[in-house]
């Protein structure tokens, strides 16, 4: 086992990832290039409302219009400088939400190229008057966003599923109504994340429509996918929070880092940790440094104890020269560690094993658009199964999520939207590497966060792939130390060229589906004998991250075929005995079903109605494969950590022969 480095060498990591530089956001396809405005590069704080800060947000029903054709055409009869409405029919488009489904028509569900968003907005009248600086943020848009206010460009922002912010102070009138436009691109090429082709439809001469593909495996949903908030802050105010943790013995340390931004010099922190009732247990009056808690409640993952999830609050407050607050923010923090060796990850020294999904953030209507109702049943369906991890498959989620992980206890491998990578440029290397610093920014302070996942399935076979990875891996472990890099590996361990570069293992493999379809025979050997290849290869730990086959509900056929709900749990009971063997080999570390629910593809005739591998359907319904799941899954949990052992669901028999007696 790796020993955790010592809480004074984490305090210098932490200030010189506080303090590094971070490059600006690259420029994008279609939009507009004199409309462009650098991305802001500061701190990634999730809004929220203290005694110093106000928010809203600006969720609802916005204008909406498709861009003709000509891309330019919006730009050169100002769109932006006028109410949408203005410039021609609109239609109400919900926000935050993919705007694929939310028509009948399948000109707008397959759009490729430029759409347009609009509202109008107040700032509440004592933000001026107290002198607040206002601030603009887009928790996430797909796939690339220029954005107005009252005419003028405020911010341009690329690649999809990251938060982008602005500080619009300057843009905005105070005693009336700003307008706010948003042009969206969802256009993929060789140099985005991810990457894709267009190909021009052309009639008579003339370009009639564009189509988009891909190679990856799940539907491209563009719009305004997560909350917009508009928030002030005072003008000396708090930029960033940097936290890491180490435990010794019952004790934890909580090592941080506050950075500030405003023109005042004499600035005092002022740095008080809470415990889950409110009391105080540790307080500082450093910007930087190390707070001890004796007889610490560690973080632990969801049935590896009795209260999982166990978050404290980190209350920060920059205080001025004559002692005055000048302002305040809460970061929750929960106390682990997360280590590893060549065959082992450890959570606060104990050994880790991770029962898991493959997921996405897909729903029927909304797309990929934030939902909270869907995502508290996600949860709730989680935990059900006794699952503790999942894989944020195949790009950052919304930062609601990995709150809701960091209160029930759920892992998360935190995947950057580098799937089916294939084209290594020096071009995409720069937004491979931005995406991934804009990730970790924003997602650092997150217990729930064990592992880092810089690709999904990339070629990695391709000679490039070697030099590609290890800039990539190398640029991560300059950000933070303090977790593992991977990679979810499709291509076989004698071809690979990235295994090299990473600290654990993952390899997706669809044995008795893709490969040697309904057939069963020989998935637990293949599977089990590709594990100990991977290890032998590398001498890391090794997940399997990938495996499943697809399943329509409700399709019952003995003995078991393809596309029933008896083949899939057939498949699954293959993989659990090469799993049960790997487990007793010391190297293995964990299992993700793919997937946790059915979700939209493109389409295509080997997808009915989209991917159909999930344990629930797409409306979150059991499948006769997620009460199978539920079984190991909770049995794993009583195996490894003494969790209880799952009751019976159903009453069946109380196992006692029938009692005869004669008349």
């Amino acid at each position: 086992m790796l020993s955790n480095k010592s809480s004074w060498v984490f305090l210098g990591l932490i200030v010189s990832i506080a303090n590094a530089t971070v490059p600006g956001a690259a420029s994008t396809n279609e939009i507009n290039e004199p409309q462009k405005k650098k991305t802001y590069n500061g701190g990634a704080l999730y809004p929220q409302t203290t005694n110093t800060r106000d928010l809203r947000i600006l969720d609802g029903i916005w204008n909406f219009r498709k861009s003709p054709m000509d891309p330019e055409y919006g730009y050169r009869n100002g769109w932006y400088e006028q109410d949408l409405e203005k410039t021609g029919p609109v239609i109400p488009m919900p926000v935050p939400a993919s705007y694929n489904d939310i028509g009948e028509d399948a000109a707008l569900r397959d759009h490729v190229g430029l759409v347009w968003y609009d509202r109008r907005f107040h700032v509440p009248p004592w933000w001026a008057k107290t002198e607040q600086r206002i601030w603009l943020r887009f928790c996430s848009v797909h796939y690339a966003a220029q954005v107005w206010i009252n005419g003028k460009p405020a911010i341009h922002h690329e690649i999809g599923h990251l938060p982008f912010e602005v500080e619009i102070t300057d843009f905005i009138n105070t005693n009336k109504s700003n307008l706010l436009t948003v042009v969206v691109d969802n256009v993929l090429l060789s140099d985005t994340m991810p990457q894709g082709t267009v190909k021009d439809i052309v009639v008579n001469n003339f370009r009639v429509k564009q189509e988009q593909s891909y190679t990856f495996d799940f539907f491209n949903y563009a719009g305004i996918h997560r909350s917009v908030f508009l928030y002030s802050t005072p003008q000396i105010y708090i930029d960033d929070v940097v936290v890491n943790t180490d435990i010794q013995g019952l004790t934890g340390f909580v090592v941080y880092n506050v950075t500030y931004k405003g023109s005042l010099s004499d600035i005092q922190c002022l740095i008080e940790l809470f415990d889950k009732s409110g009391s105080q247990v540790s307080a500082s009056h450093d910007c930087a440094g190390l707070l001890e808690i004796g007889n610490a409640q560690f973080w632990w993952p969801y049935l590896m104890h009795t209260d999982p999830g166990y978050l404290y609050t980190l209350q920060v407050s920059l205080i001025g020269p004559d002692g005055e607050v000048l302002d305040t923010y809460g970061q929750k923090v929960g106390i682990r560690t997360i280590t590893w060796s060549n065959t082992t990850i450890y959570i606060n020294d104990k050994p880790l094993y991770l029962r898991g999904f493959g997921m996405h953030e897909d729903s029927d209507l909304r797309g990929k658009g934030w939902d909270p109702v869907l995502w508290v049943k996600n949860f709730n369906l989680i935990k059900w199964v006794g699952a503790n991890a999942f894989r944020t498959s195949h790009y950052p989620y919304a930062e609601e999520i990995y709150q809701l992980a960091d209160e029930h206890g759920i892992m998360i491998i935190d995947e950057c939207p580098g799937v089916d990578t294939d084209i290594f440029t020096d071009a995409l290397l720069e937004k491979h590497k931005q995406s991934l610093t804009e990730l970790i920014r924003r997602d650092k302070n997150h217990p729930s966060v064990i592992m880092w996942s810089i690709s999904n399935e990339p070629r990695s076979n391709n000679l490039k792939a070697d030099a590609y990875f290890q800039k990539v891996a190398k640029h991560v472990k300059s950000m933070d130390l303090s977790r593992p890099v991977t990679i979810a590996i499709s291509q076989v361990y004698f071809i690979d060229r990235a295994g090299q570069h990473l600290d654990v293992i993952c390899f997706n493999r669809y044995n008795g589906w893709y490969a040697n379809t309904g057939s069963l025979a020989n998935i637990a050997t293949y599977v089990e004998e590709e594990a100990i290849a991977w290890h032998r290869k590398h001498n890391k730990p090794v997940i399997m991250t990938e495996y499943g086959a697809d399943t329509i509900s409700g399709l019952h056929l003995i003995p078991e075929y393809v596309w029933s709900e008896e083949y899939q749990v057939a498949l699954m009971s293959e993989h659990f005995k090469a799993f049960d063997r790997l487990r007793q080999r010391g190297f293995f570390s964990g299992e993700f079903i793919w997937n946790f629910a059915d979700f939209k593809t493109a389409q295509t005739i080997t997808r009915v109605g989209g991917n159909k591998k999930g344990i629930f359907t797409r409306s979150r319904q059991p499948k006769a494969s997620a009460h199978h799941l539920r079984a190991r899954y909770l049995a794993l949990a009583a195996a490894d950590t003494g969790a209880p052992a799952p009751a019976i669901q159903y009453y069946i028999s109380d196992n006692k022969p029938a009692l005869h007696e004669e008349l």
